[in-house]
């Protein structure tokens, strides 16, 4: 049995597991062990195989970033300040057409800069902006295709808990992942508000009959500010810290959460069962990515035991495949994947596969990391297994919203994701130029 063949009936082991309900991270063990073992004809070097995957899982010191930054989350969430944000965006576009949807978007780049979590933001704002778009008037399918949109944002822009787990899996920093991912989720927020301005010149129909809010009196500047600043303190402390070199992202992580827990104290919006309750449950999501993590360690020794590395380069080789071809073969796959499995299952099954090609063409894996993030969270928006879409369903809880409304609302936000990631395949240089100085 050839490697190529071995990675794609392992690939294929691993979907119908999942689909059987199977913990991704548990498939991705079994599978790899049992193809040791087949291959070797030993299973003592499948348990060393384990073993080893299992020890540097768990030394990585960057690891620290993944409890800290989801501390950091769970308290930003607890003290409101998705809702601070929301409240001054509102206030600045109250008098534009799709004003409200704008907002959204803003309020979600911005809180995704202290979350780092698509699902966080899909609840939150579900809560938040639906019912006030439903108030005016506007669109339903519009009201949860903003918001599912918008949500993706808090995988892109950093801090973001699927660029760590691409940065382990790929064997590069976290900092430089942190920093690649600015420029792109600036981009992706840019053109979600300029497809909004478009929708209301030339699609008010998707919008709404009434989709500006002259009813909300504007914010003056010193409710803005104390809606603000805190939040900008946490993200010039944190992506400041890490770009200017004064802070590690394990330093930049700690203080972030220091300064969240602060926060929530301050504004009495946390209690001491509540911040136990927040512990927990930091502990409950690090061990989940720090066992994907570890099986996904072991999938890629797994495929390089297999040859499938070298075999790929002959390929390679062999075809003349060029750049484009590649990233196209890529990207489809991404995409389709992203209809059955989750965005850490797909970077964990299909990175591996891919690395040894990308590194062969002397390509950014930095570059590489934000194309893959962003190819797989279009998955997120499209069905059967768009799971922020479900996130908005089951946190709205309204039955005049169904599944498909959530689905068809934010088809054109996953279209226009695809365009930017296309722009990003095309120019490397966007996801990589805070790297350069």
């Amino acid at each position: 049995m050839s490697p190529v063949e071995i990675g794609a009936i392992s690939v294929g082991l691993i979907v119908v597991l999942v689909y059987m309900g199977v913990y991704i991270p548990v498939a991705l063990g079994l599978v790899s062990f049992a193809t040791v073992w087949f291959i070797s004809g030993k299973s003592i070097l499948a348990f060393n195989f384990l073993k080893i995957a299992v020890g540097d899982g768990v030394t990585e010191y960057e690891f620290a970033t993944i409890p800290l930054f989801t501390l950091m989350g769970l308290l930003v969430s607890k003290a409101g300040m998705g809702k601070d944000i929301y409240d001054v965006m509102s206030s600045v576009f109250r008098k534009v057409t799709g004003g409200v949807g704008m907002a959204t978007v803003g309020a979600n780049a911005i809180f995704a800069a202290v979350t780092g979590s698509s699902i966080a933001s899909a609840s939150v704002f579900t809560k938040i902006s639906v019912p006030e778009m439903l108030r005016l008037n506007y669109n339903p399918r519009f009201a949860v295709g903003v918001v599912a949109g918008s949500s993706v944002l808090g995988m892109i822009i950093p801090p973001s808990a699927m660029l760590i787990i691409y940065s382990f899996v790929a064997e590069q920093s976290v900092g430089e992942m942190f920093l690649a991912g600015i420029f792109p989720g600036l981009i992706l927020t840019a053109a979600y508000v300029i497809a909004i301005m478009l929708m209301g010149r030339f699609w008010p129909s998707f919008i709404g009959t009434d989709s500006k809010d002259l009813s909300r009196p504007p914010l003056g500047l010193r409710d803005s500010l104390n809606k603000t600043i805190p939040t900008m303190v946490l993200i010039v402390m944190v992506l400041g810290g890490i770009y200017t070199g004064w802070l590690t992202p394990v330093e930049a992580g700690a203080v972030g959460a220091m300064l969240a827990l602060l926060y929530a104290i301050v504004k009495r919006k946390i209690t001491r069962n509540g911040f136990w309750e927040t512990l927990v449950e930091t502990g409950y999501i690090t061990a989940s990515i720090l066992f994907l993590i570890t099986m996904a360690s072991f999938y890629s020794r797994m495929l390089g035991f297999a040859g499938l590395p070298n075999q790929l380069q002959e390929v390679l080789e062999t075809y003349q495949l060029s750049f484009g071809e590649i990233m196209l073969i890529y990207v489809l796959l991404m995409l389709v994947l992203g209809t059955l499995l989750d965005t850490a299952s797909i970077i964990l099954i299909v990175v591996p596969l891919f690395l040894t090609l990308i590194e062969a063409m002397n390509m950014s894996l930095v570059w590489f990391g934000i194309v893959t993030v962003i190819g797989a969270e279009i998955g997120l928006l499209t069905p059967p297994l768009g799971i922020s879409c479900f996130v908005i369903k089951a946190s709205l809880n309204d039955p005049r919203i169904s599944l498909k409304d959530v689905f068809l609302g934010a088809l054109p936000f996953a279209f226009i994701m695809l365009l930017v990631l296309i722009l990003l395949i095309n120019f490397p240089i966007l996801s990589t130029a805070l790297l350069l100085n």
